[in-house]
């Protein structure tokens, strides 16, 4: 349904399924606090969009869960939806577009939203000036290389990607770990927990070096974790020595990945 097709009804709740696959969390936090407040006192301002689910029962949700969420919270049995047939790939594409600007995005949750995005669009044939990977990230004002990182990060075990939302294990130094075949993964996974040491660039670095050459076993990367946790030097940049050099509207991550592609292209060039 699109133009004049599209409508705007009221069903129930228990009619609606979640996106398959949802990459963004619902979070009972302070702004959902405030919603929900809002949503008692003015109810649902703004439709959420639906499409007729795939499997003819229901409807499948796209975008709104946050305000389906404040509306169960209030008690309410029904919720304004705006109905529109859509392909998965289109459905994919409004779902992620919609959600990628929120204020708090955990690293996982752009990971799997970008890998999304990325095969709907190829799916979709789409071709003209910008490649793919820019489509995929102009929504968050991401640049084509920054996608490219995200959707790596998507290939991690969720144990190590729990790691990077916690800011245990830094982007750079999981984006060497998720080309790791995933047996791989988890055995590194199991010396970090057990070692509680988490590999920094150079240290993930070797060890994908290791898996390429098919070397990597439990027991060498108890012996280099050992050795990284004897020469480890931690750095920490003050906020207010970097905020400057960046726009007011980055994220942590965003100037995090901006840090490493400069670190990496002076290392390349010192090389």
């Amino acid at each position: 349904m699109r133009g004049n097709d599209e409508k705007v009804v009221e069903i129930e709740i228990e009619r609606l399924h979640d996106f398959k696959n949802h990459p963004f969390r619902v979070r009972n936090d302070e702004q959902m606090s405030e919603l929900v407040k809002s949503v008692s006192e003015n109810g649902i301002l703004v439709p959420v969009l639906v499409r007729p689910h795939p499997n003819g029962h229901g409807y499948e949700m796209i975008s709104g869960h946050r305000r389906m969420n404040a509306a169960m919270v209030n008690g309410q049995e029904k919720i304004q939806v705006i109905v529109r047939e859509l392909t998965d790939d289109q459905a994919t594409i409004i779902m992620v577009d919609s959600n990628i600007q929120r204020e708090h995005i955990l690293p996982s949750e752009k990971a799997h939203a970008y890998a999304m995005k990325y095969e709907a669009l190829k799916h979709q044939g789409v071709k003209g000036r910008k490649n793919t990977a820019d489509m995929v990230g102009e929504m968050a004002g991401d640049s084509s290389r920054t996608v490219q990182r995200y959707i790596r990060l998507s290939k991690l075990v969720p144990g190590l990607l729990k790691y990077v939302d916690n800011g245990e294990l830094q982007v750079a130094s999981a984006e060497q770990l998720a080309g790791l075949p995933e047996e791989e993964q988890k055995i590194v996974l199991d010396v970090i927990e057990y070692l509680v040491i988490f590999p920094n660039r150079q240290l993930a670095t070797k060890i994908k070096e290791l898996s390429q050459a098919g070397n990597l076993k439990r027991e060498t990367l108890y012996e280099i974790f050992a050795q990284r946790n004897e020469t480890r030097v931690n750095v920490t940049i003050p906020s207010k020595r970097i905020k400057n050099y960046f726009p007011e509207e980055y994220t942590k991550e965003q100037m995090e990945s901006v840090i490493y592609e400069l670190l990496e292209e002076w290392s390349h060039k010192k090389g």
